[in-house]
């Protein structure tokens, strides 16, 4: 079982051009999509948030359980939904502003205890921006790693959500002797401010760094690097393409029976191109159609 934890939302996307575009709900959030690419590709997925119980919180449950994702564990409040609006440029770059006050997943609290049989935990986004929703995420994220249980981190670093900039980056690197596989795109280790050898240093396995069309490198702690050119495609947009690149490493790894620091150390060089051009591929699709719509594992194929 891989669990998800982290916050679901609703992305206005526009369908035309202009300011004033029509938006078009869809729904979202880094780790919503993560979870959702996990069940389609066909790993045994949790959801682990708090989701409104307006009709947006009711559609964002729906989509979980069609792409098979257990929601048991999925908190519930009276609050509304997090709203996204999308502003999506003209190589497909996706842009958002964000309407979070109030919102149901900000009251998130730590559950007792993961489902049973958790392998692996993933976090990341605004969830573990906006307090007090944060501090629970964090609280999760430590005792998981505690615990021995895999842990991922997406920081998909939205600035505008974040106060102190400096503050943040100090949280982030506290996080990071808690996690097992730290992904992010060039842009936010470009507005971290720090390297792949010096995350490596502080905890986790395994690094590795997106470049939108240009592929994706995986930095190791035996000093190794391995990249792997991008997948060509018509871009629709990217929405959601680092969220499936998040799903296609872990599901790969679960096939391999990687998830775990020893796992991570054992793989060689052909694993981990053969990890990143599954990811590759799978962003790939998502990119080639409208809003975060990650692939079906037939779409895909082996990892």
């Amino acid at each position: 079982m891989i669990v998800v934890a982290g916050e679901a939302l609703i992305d206005l996307v526009p369908r035309g051009t202009g300011a004033l575009a029509d938006l078009g709900p869809a729904l979202g959030g880094g780790p919503y999509n993560t979870a959702v690419a996990l069940g389609r590709l066909g790993s045994r997925t949790a959801f682990c948030s708090r989701l409104s119980y307006d009709a947006f919180g009711e559609a964002l449950l729906d989509g979980l359980r069609r792409a098979g994702v257990d929601v048991s564990g999925v908190q519930r409040g009276t609050e509304p939904s997090t709203l996204a609006v999308a502003t999506v440029g003209a190589d497909g770059s996706a842009a958002y502003s964000f309407y979070v006050e109030g919102t149901a997943d900000r009251l998130f609290t730590a559950p007792a205890e993961l489902p049973a049989g958790t392998r692996a935990v993933s976090f990341g986004t605004c969830s573990l921006v906006l307090e007090p929703g944060a501090s629970a995420y964090e609280e999760l994220m430590r005792s998981a790693a505690g615990r021995g249980v895999f842990t991922a981190l997406d920081p998909n670093v939205r600035p505008g959500l974040i106060a102190d900039a400096d503050a943040y980056r100090a949280r982030f690197a506290s996080w990071l002797p808690s996690v097992s596989l730290l992904k992010l795109s060039e842009e936010d280790a470009r507005w971290l401010g720090g390297t792949p050898r010096a995350w490596l240093a502080a905890g986790p396995s395994a690094v590795v760094i997106t470049h939108g069309g240009d592929g994706l490198t995986a930095f190791t702690k035996d000093g190794a690097v391995h990249s792997v050119p991008g997948e060509k495609v018509d871009v629709v947009d990217t929405i959601g393409a680092g969220d499936t690149v998040n799903a296609a490493l872990l599901h790969a790894l679960s096939v391999r029976d990687a998830l775990s620091p020893e796992g991570v150390a054992g793989l060689d060089a052909s694993d981990w191109t053969g990890l990143l051009r599954f990811a590759a591929r799978a962003a790939a699709v998502t990119c080639s159609r409208a809003g975060a719509e990650p692939p079906y594992a037939a779409e895909v194929g082996e990892p």
